[in-house]
């Protein structure tokens, strides 16, 4: 086995990772410095981020105005001091990616544009057109190579935590190019592998999406905090779940019912009533008008295609010259993948399972509860998001907490000494694993595919946007016999170069693990509050539940739930509005 060692090792090539190693080379030159991915960093999710990210740039704008705005988007399941560092911490990363060369748009007199964003009551949402994942990364990609400190280690699939002295010291990871099983040992760990979409069937998230890097910390003993908060986005493609930008209604889209009606007129969306109501009632937070649309549908005003049920977004009106200026990538979607032309037909969407407010539990520096590891991004629940986050809160976040999580490793790193003698026979054991449990492994009866439908119909019916108590348990049951059927798994492909069946396997093993903390999670939160809505108790329930979740792994095979009290800082819980 191949054995290497750098001192702050990054799981995870996206957005959040890179600026994790960039902090680390900045303020730490002397650290070695690795990035491992299982794809190569510009095909990481956040280059599909298309909307734009959030920072207070314009004089009628405050901080006060932007952490009021998202902890009450958040349901008040916010951590409030966490709210109050990304707020101001935010404009600076901003500008910093703006100086390491972001095309961010501008206006005709040169100052940063921003555009509406929804559950914003003022305009804070920097972009670049509705590429901006796609340029931020970019940004920071190019960035991270004038630092000779950071190696990356592309299409590398980590699948174990190195534990050893009661401190997370390295990974093992299969090079897909070969099969080849390598461990490399690290004063430091940071996860940045994104949130885990795939776990349910209609999602804006890419096939990397499986909650690699939660189920990685969840098996070392980290817990997972708030993950019955699941985020759906009100307008995704019905067939494949590709994301139409907030940003298109931002700019002056209407959602439309089967008779061409505004529907959300007819709705409480937690937001008291603008001028004019009719710009800005498709700017409700996601999670509201995601729940419109299961009430659109149960009154029988919604189409209904091959692909369930759907509702119009029609920007027709907008006009071809704003369309090609500010939502050049819709019309490129629509045109390829639905065979339309927004300019003059109008798009069906669907809500699409989008973003995870709860991953693994760190504090407001990125660290975990087990010394060495660290977690920024999707993959991380600092609490800055609570029950439900706010559209283009999550690119700086990344920025954010990516930076602080990478000046805490490294910090930690420096004071290290080398690695335990134990992490090499740890190594070899995940080898053993990797090759007895699916390599050499013959008569199976599962196959990946029909185990992974079982559970995107279970995870759809159980832990969508309207949730039971029957309905949960029977899905806890249903996981567990899944879990239990996997040890029946049999692959065919037993060759070790790009064996992409093997990495299915892998990533279906996470996706269980994680599901089961979602169904948990949401089991044992007897309260509506955000994203999370049981009709058996429709109300927010403060005295009980104004709580973090966190899911332990446990040894009977489900986790194990406990909580936390939410930090209050300056803004006691009241009604969820986006204004005073």
């Amino acid at each position: 086995m191949d054995l290497s060692s750098c001192d702050v090792l990054v799981v995870g090539g996206g957005g959040a990772g890179l600026r994790a190693a960039i902090a680390v080379a900045e303020t730490h030159p002397r650290l070695r410095v690795a990035v491992i991915s299982k794809v190569y960093p510009m095909r990481s999710h956040t280059v599909s981020a298309e909307g734009g990210a959030a920072a207070v740039i314009k004089a009628e704008d405050s901080l006060d105005e932007h952490a009021y705005d998202t902890i009450s988007g958040g349901d008040w399941l916010c951590d409030q001091d966490a709210v109050e560092a990304f707020v101001r911490e935010a404009p600076e990363e901003m500008l910093r990616l703006e100086h390491w060369g972001c095309p961010w748009n501008r206006e005709r007199d040169g100052h940063i544009a921003v555009r509406p964003f929804g559950g914003m009551k003022v305009e804070r949402t920097w972009f670049a057109a509705d590429k901006t994942g796609f340029h931020l990364l970019h940004t920071l990609f190019q960035t991270t190579l004038k630092y000779d400190a950071i190696q990356r280690y592309d299409e590398f699939f980590v699948t174990k935590l190195l534990v050893g002295e009661g401190r997370c010291q390295g990974v093992v990871a299969i090079e897909l190019s070969t099969g080849q099983v390598r461990a490399i040992t690290a004063n430091a760990v940071i996860l940045c592998t994104g949130g885990c979409g795939k776990i349910f069937p209609f999602t804006t998230n890419a096939s990397i999406k499986n909650g690699d890097g939660m189920a990685l910390a969840y098996r070392a003993g980290a817990p997972l905090k708030d993950m019955e908060f699941v985020q759906y986005h009100p307008t995704g493609l019905p067939f494949t779940g590709i994301l139409i930008t907030e940003a298109a209604r931002s700019e002056g889209g209407w959602l439309l019912n089967k008779d061409g009606y505004r529907y959300l007129q007819d709705y409480e969306l937690g937001t008291p009533t603008p001028k004019p109501v009719f710009r800005s009632m498709e700017l409700g937070p996601r999670d509201r008008l995601s729940q419109c649309f299961v009430k659109e549908q149960e009154k029988g005003r919604t189409l209904e295609g091959p692909y369930g049920h759907y509702v119009h977004l029609d920007i027709r009106h907008l006009g071809e010259k704003l369309i090609d200026k500010k939502l050049p990538f819709v019309r490129e979607l629509c045109l390829k993948y639905v065979g339309i032309d927004p300019v003059k037909e109008m798009i069906p969407v669907r809500p699409v399972v989008h973003y995870m407010m709860g991953g693994i539990h760190t504090d407001i520096h990125g660290a975990t509860p087990l010394k060495g590891l660290y977690a920024a991004g999707e993959a991380a629940c600092v609490s800055i998001n609570g029950a439900n986050r706010l559209g283009s809160n999550s690119l700086t976040e990344i920025l954010v907490f990516g930076a602080r999580a990478g000046k805490a490793a490294a910090a930690f790193a420096a004071e290290q000494a080398g690695a335990s003698p134990s992490l090499v026979a740890q190594a070899h054991d995940e080898q053993r694993r990797i090759e007895e449990r699916f390599l050499r492994k013959s008569g199976g009866k599962e196959r990946i595919a029909t185990l992974r439908a079982e559970m995107h119909q279970i995870m759809e019916e159980s832990a969508g946007i309207y949730r039971t108590e029957t309905v949960l348990k029977e899905a806890a049951g249903k996981l567990k016999r899944l879990q239990e059927r996997f040890q029946d798994l049999s692959l065919d492909d037993r060759s070790y170069t790009f064996n992409t069946e093997l990495t299915a396997a892998l990533e279906l093993s996470y996706m269980l693990d994680v599901a089961q903390t979602i169904v948990h999670s949401a089991l044992e939160r007897r309260e509506s509050r955000g994203s999370h809505q049981r009709t058996d108790y429709p109300q927010r329930d403060d005295e009980r539940f104004l709580a973090h979740s966190l899911a332990y792994r446990a040894e009977e095979g489900s986790p194990r739930i406990a909580y936390r009290p939410v930090t209050i800082t300056r803004w006691p819980p009241g009604k969820r509005v986006y204004g005073r």
